[in-house]
């Protein structure tokens, strides 16, 4: 019953995720023709760049929301259906409405929140990663917890990196501002005031992987000795 209920909740939040950004898709076609060139006037104002990436993100999104069906199809692996959910929802947070409902400028240190629970997300991802190779008979590896908490942190560090490379290419291609290097008048910065909102990005995402693989690595840790004291008890008998 428990299993069924999860399931009924990943499917409904998938469904209305990507209905929500297939929809947001025309919404940013449609503005687009009709919004203004150039710089914003203020912070709300949105231009043709920014309908840009908004289409960009949502088409983005249309496809990675497929990753866990198929990675689970592939690898034959599966994937916590309270995994799937979040991975949903923060696609929802990230790009209907930080992009699609301008949370990035409504809400304060939007981005921030998003980049710390991505990278718990992502910690826990890379747990389960190692978990898929340990169970694996053929690899014959077990991994210690120390490896496997040092894994996922490096993986989830990593994948932020990766998105920060993103965000850099999208803003010199299209000439978006998703690192935040110009103000909303169109002013561009320079210095450390530049690269600041990225550095914060991949510093808040070493810290909320940090937490995470920490916690998994006392986890592993107790249980790897609970499993020794069961084979200890198991050879007395």
């Amino acid at each position: 019953m428990k299993f069924q209920k999860y399931n009924k909740r990943k499917n409904f939040i998938f469904w209305t995720v990507l209905i929500l950004l297939v929809l947001s898709i025309f919404y940013a076609i449609y503005m687009l023709s009709i919004a203004p060139s150039g710089a914003p006037q203020n912070e709300y104002e949105r231009v043709k760049s920014d309908y840009v990436l908004m289409i960009l993100q949502c088409m983005t999104g249309c496809i990675v929301i497929f990753l866990p069906s198929k990675v689970e199809n592939h690898f034959r692996i599966d994937i916590p259906d309270i995994m799937e959910i979040m991975y949903f929802l923060f696609l929802f947070c990230a790009i209907f409405l930080g992009e699609v409902r301008n949370f990035y400028y409504k809400v304060p240190s939007w981005d921030l929140i998003l980049h710390c629970f991505s990278a718990a997300m992502l910690g826990a991802l890379g747990f389960l990663i190692v978990q898929f190779f340990n169970n694996t008979e053929r690899l014959n590896i077990q991994l210690s917890p120390f490896f496997v908490a040092l894994f996922a942190f490096c993986f989830a560090v990593t994948c932020g990196t990766v998105w920060e490379i993103y965000e850099f290419l999208a803003d010199d291609v299209l000439g978006t501002n998703m690192q935040k290097f110009m103000t909303a008048d169109g002013t561009v910065l320079i210095g450390h005031e530049a690269v600041s909102d990225t550095m914060e990005d991949i510093i808040v995402d070493a810290i909320g992987a940090l937490v995470v693989t920490t916690i998994g690595y006392f986890n592993l840790y107790k249980q790897q000795i609970l499993q020794r004291k069961m084979i200890g008890f198991r050879r007395h008998d």
